[in-house]
């Protein structure tokens, strides 16, 4: 899925190690351009020049090693906690 491998939590993807060993990251809509200050941070594109839109973001692969992935998969379990939390909320 998204050209690479994904992890998914709860049914929903985190993060996706794409071929050129990029990451894509999925993060709150409303943090999108928080996270996009970041280095090696750009708005997360399907093809070339189709930005998926708010709240996927495409991080280099030279800024996924060690801290920087810990920082990134923090940021997308923090969105899939919150939008989990408020689905089960609902039912």
């Amino acid at each position: 899925m998204f050209g690479g491998r994904c992890i998914m939590v709860g049914g929903k993807i985190i993060v996706s190690v794409r071929r050129n060993g990029s990451l894509l990251v999925r993060v709150a809509t409303e943090d999108h351009d928080l996270y996009l200050a970041e280095p090696g941070a750009a708005p997360a594109e399907m093809g070339r020049g189709r930005v998926m839109g708010p709240g996927w973001i495409a991080v280099d692969p030279e800024c996924v090693l060690d801290e920087g992935l810990v920082f990134w998969i923090q940021a997308a379990l923090a969105h899939n906690h919150a939008v989990t939390r408020s689905q089960h909320a609902e039912s």
